[in-house]
């Protein structure tokens, strides 16, 4: 074969696949999904879906809830995940291991039998369905997606700079807050993206933890699906998805300026 027959493979190359999955996994349904939020039940181009969600006090009562619930479990699982993550990044490899393994078995069996499982425990300890089980049933299942960014970070930072603050005069509350805490930062941040922007759809754990009073944004797009009003559904993902976007900008802009903010010192 001369040198002219031959195939010559780039690293780019490899990429084609997964550029091709998201475009027709992703990319198109987005497009639809869009389509169907601009046209009305006589498929007519409109922006009327949106008008009437932005105009409803349902809609913002429901996101207010889902909002509510979003923040206080992220917050109640870094509360448990970063000591937690602190202990197992300074403990012998083999020990954190083995207790962070522990954390993430229950990830492979289903979700469905997980909550299923929760709903029973809850019964047993007498606590019905209501707000309270449905923010335990959150914070049990994304709790693994808060430790193990913060473990990873933890466990790989140098510990040097804790010396060396030691060195310099710093007891271990001050190396705390001046040292592990601003390291820790792009720990905390996935953190939260792994629990906040789940948090903010999941709806099959209200279907079973929850009762009437909670009706969040997942089973306000759910039900409308179910009533094949396809256009509102769409148009309230979309809001969502405007919603997620957003917090991903500022996100990202903020670890830029944590970025430079560290830099300069």
């Amino acid at each position: 074969m001369t040198s002219k027959n031959k195939i010559y493979f780039k690293r780019q190359h490899f990429s084609y696949p997964y550029i091709i999955i998201c475009v027709v996994f992703v990319v198109v349904p987005l497009i639809i999904l869009l389509g169907y939020s601009l046209m009305d039940s006589h498929g007519h181009f409109s922006f009327d879906n949106f008008v009437d969600l932005l105009n409803s006090g349902t809609t913002y009562r429901v996101f207010g809830q889902t909002l509510l619930l979003a923040f206080l479990t992220s917050f109640i699982c870094i509360i448990l995940a970063y000591p937690l993550a602190m202990l197992l990044a300074n403990t012998k490899f083999n020990r954190s291991r083995t207790v962070v393994l522990l954390f993430i078995i229950p990830m492979w069996i289903n979700f469905l039998l997980r909550t299923f499982s929760l709903r029973e425990l809850l019964s047993i300890l007498g606590l019905g369905e209501g707000y309270f089980s449905v923010l335990i049933g959150m914070v049990y299942d994304l709790f693994p997606f808060m430790l193990m960014p913060l473990y990873t970070i933890l466990s790989g930072m140098d510990k040097s700079y804790l010396e060396a603050g030691q060195d310099l005069g710093a007891n271990s509350v001050q190396n705390f807050f001046k040292v592990t805490l601003p390291l820790s930062f792009p720990g905390i941040v996935s953190g939260i993206m792994m629990t906040f922007m789940p948090a903010l759809s999941l709806f099959a754990i209200n279907d079973m933890l929850g009762d009437a009073q909670l009706y969040l944004f997942g089973n306000m797009i759910n039900d409308l699906y179910g009533l094949n009003m396809w256009n509102q559904a769409s148009a309230l993902a979309m809001i969502m998805l405007l919603f997620v976007g957003l917090i991903v900008l500022i996100v990202s802009r903020s670890k830029r300026a944590s970025a430079f903010m560290g830099g300069e010192n």
